[in-house]
């Protein structure tokens, strides 16, 4: 054996060594080359500074009012801005506490439950309000439009009178 030449074991390990960090290469070139399922993209189509009326109503509320809007396609950070009021013209109220009301932000599978009688989450909310200022970030839609609902709901009683409009920026 001479001096200069390696041990076997040293060669083994020298050889092994370079195939780990071979594969680790390979690895680390695969998962660069993998792309986004289309669904799961959301690229711009609606420009940028874009606003969209979604209400702008004066109406009466006995128990609940429903008002479906819809985001387009490849919005990335839709906002939804708003704002409502309720009066009661009932000479008998004497507080503001008799305009309050529920409002509610939901998607279509929580307006499904909604409308089926099963309370469940709702991606925004505010209970037991008279004057409401709404500023809230709605989810990306991807490759989809999606459809939301605004819902103001009231316990029974006296008749509301809702003053409320609001819009949505992209």
């Amino acid at each position: 054996m001479s001096r200069l030449a390696p041990p076997r074991a040293l060669s083994t390990l020298i050889v092994a060594l370079s195939l780990l960090v071979a594969a680790a290469c390979q690895k680390k070139q695969a998962a660069s080359t993998e792309a986004l399922p289309v669904s799961e993209r959301a690229t711009p189509s609606t420009p940028v500074g874009t606003t969209q009326n979604v209400l702008q109503k004066t109406f009466t509320l006995k128990t609940s009012a429903t008002f479906p809007f819809e985001i387009p396609a490849h919005a990335v950070q839709p906002h939804l801005h708003g704002i409502f009021q309720s009066f009661v013209r009932d000479a008998k109220a004497q507080s503001d506490e008799a305009a309050n009301l529920d409002f509610l932000v939901l998607n279509q599978e929580q307006y499904d439950e909604f409308s089926n009688g099963r309370e469940g989450e709702a991606l925004f909310s505010v209970e037991a309000s008279h004057n409401q200022d709404v500023n809230f970030d709605l989810p990306p839609s991807l490759d989809q439009p999606v459809k939301y609902y605004l819902v103001f709901r009231s316990a029974p009683g006296a008749k509301k009178v809702v003053e409320a409009t609001f819009r949505v920026d992209f």
